[in-house]
């Protein structure tokens, strides 16, 4: 006997038979009991939902003489004469192959012609989406005004690309995706049926294949079942499907979320070199990263991924491992890079920088990585370092003091400040004195950084200040690249970032610096956000400063 492919061999009869979809099916039941058959109806959804099989059960159950629950019987004289494939009253149409004028002309003269053995001339029109426009006119009026005896059924995946005047003629039933609880038990159903063994992972991870589709699960567990005569495993799926050993890819994600760039782009070459492609590998991280997630947060993640035991304890152990937001973070990267590699020439490039971007959040610029240097920054004044100061074009970078630096040494460094000892001096020759890190500054000495022979050095005097009055060295971090400026006697702190200029308008940041500034004679500051609108009530106050500079501006909030 010839054999059939299991989505064929498998396909329901009735309409209890359908998985899921009961919205559709009780509404299909009832219109066949009370006999309210509609003359046009629009199934559309996702593929491999049951679209088509319930087209032809509703065809014959409409014709049927005796149904059954709302089901043809496949007994009566009708039904058995619908069996026949040579049958005229029940026709299919495949519209991605008959999408022109002229077929829809023939099939309007057709219709006219009563059934030969029902009550009904049922129209199966499948993939009805790829008619031409000229088409669709040519159906439109058919649909509008057609015999009695006639019943169309449109079938589309893509129901927006269909125009509204046949949406609004024909009743409308929305396929939706199957859920992988039913598909695994519709799949354990038929393998018991054929009598082939199975592990439920094994049946899981067939149906996580098919994404909501049961045609697509039952092609994925056709070729199954063709690869191992005996017991089908959770390893013989992963083969059949192409992924990548889970070990494979739980060490490439194991690196990537401990964020060692070295290690990860080394397994990501050891991975491609064994020849799994790329796409495959990105899907793969993806769906590891995910089940990071889920072990992570969720407390029935066992139920929820249900992997083999060894398998769901790895993921376990390295989601453990790591934190929430960067597990988060590396999923959106490969998620943005799952898209990009659709369009690419270089796929494998498009792979290896996603990895050394998860690797390297500090060479990021999102929110997230600059909290994360941000934390970072605060752990190391923590623990007695202080964060380098970035080097000036052409020189070498400045050293931070060692952590370990004995207790006498770090309380000379206390006394002095990282300025040179010129204080007119512009504040960019401030990043890297000739002679060292620090240079001593006096502590009686008293700045008015309001003088005009003082105010270009203003911001070097701030940041000196600054370094005593803060409570926090990331505060003084965060100062270090703002850019200064006077409108009339209120000193102006520019950022480009919106993350520091949120940071910088906290409440504790500001008063650090107002006891900075008021250190060094200003009081009126205050932090701008460039490309910002401007405040119209700064602007007025900075005007009237400007034009009466003797005249002393008092502001009442």
């Amino acid at each position: 006997m010839e054999y059939r492919a299991l989505y064929r061999a498998f396909r329901p009869d009735t309409l209890d038979g359908l998985v899921r979809q009961e919205h559709i099916v009780r509404i299909l039941k009832n219109q066949i009991e009370t006999g309210r058959v509609g003359h046009a109806y629009l199934f559309c959804g996702p593929r491999g939902t049951g679209k088509t099989s319930t087209a032809k059960i509703f065809a014959k159950a409409i014709n049927c003489l005796h149904p059954k629950n709302g089901s043809p019987c496949g007994e009566c004289e009708v039904c058995k004469a619908l069996s026949d494939p040579a049958n005229l009253d029940i026709s299919e149409i495949d519209a991605a192959s008959n999408n022109g004028v002229n077929e829809m002309r023939d099939l309007r003269e057709k219709v006219q012609y009563p059934p030969v053995a029902c009550r009904h001339k049922v129209y199966i029109i499948d993939e009805v989406h790829m008619l031409s426009d000229s088409a669709f006119n040519a159906l439109l009026k058919t649909l509008e005004e057609p015999p009695a005896h006639a019943v169309f059924i449109l079938a589309t995946t893509e129901p927006h690309k269909l125009p509204a005047t046949i949406l609004s003629r024909c009743m409308r039933f929305d396929f939706k995706l199957i859920p992988q609880a039913d598909i695994e038990a519709h799949l354990k159903g038929i393998f018991d049926k054929i009598g082939k063994k199975y592990e439920d992972e094994a049946v899981a991870a067939i149906a996580r294949a098919g994404a909501g589709s049961m045609r697509d699960s039952l092609s994925v567990a056709d070729i199954c079942i063709s690869y191992n005569k005996g017991k089908l495993t959770y390893k013989d799926v992963c083969e059949v499907l192409g992924s990548a050993d889970f070990y494979e890819v739980a060490k490439l994600g194991e690196s990537i979320l401990s964020e060692n760039a070295a290690d990860a782009l080394a397994e990501t070459e050891r991975v491609l070199a064994s020849g799994k492609g790329v796409g495959v590998l990105a899907k793969d991280i993806l769906g590891f990263l995910n089940n990071c997630i889920v072990a992570k947060t969720c407390r029935g993640a066992k139920e929820l991924l249900n992997l083999p035991g060894e398998m769901l304890a790895e993921i376990s152990r390295i989601a453990g491992g790591a934190e929430g937001k960067k597990i988060l973070r590396a999923c959106e990267i490969f998620a943005g890079a799952e898209t990009d590699l659709r369009y690419t020439s270089s796929p494998r490039i498009v792979f290896e920088t996603a990895v050394a971007k998860a690797c390297l959040p500090e060479a990021d610029a999102d929110v997230l990585s600059l909290s994360r240097r941000i934390e970072r920054l605060e752990e190391m004044l923590k623990n007695g370092a202080a964060a380098p100061r970035p080097a000036a074009e052409g020189r070498a970078p400045v050293q931070a003091p060692a952590a370990e630096e004995p207790a006498p040494a770090r309380r000379e460094a206390e006394e002095f400040v990282p300025f040179p000892p010129e204080e007119d001096a512009p504040p960019e020759s401030f990043s890297a004195p000739p002679e060292g890190l620090f240079a001593p500054r006096k502590a009686e000495e008293k700045v008015n950084a309001l003088a005009p022979e003082k105010r270009k050095a203003a911001f070097g005097y701030f940041m000196r200040s600054l370094r005593k009055a803060a409570k926090s060295g990331v505060l003084f971090t965060m100062c270090q690249d703002l850019e200064p400026s006077f409108e009339g006697d209120t000193f102006v702190l520019s950022t480009s970032n919106e993350v520091i200029f949120r940071s910088l308008n906290r409440e504790e940041h500001t008063k650090d610096i107002a006891r900075a500034l008021e250190g060094i004679g200003i009081s009126d500051f205050r932090i701008a956000l460039k490309g910002a609108a401007k405040d119209p009530f700064a602007e007025g106050v900075a005007k009237l400063k400007a034009d009466f500079p003797d005249t002393d501006v008092h502001i009442k909030k």
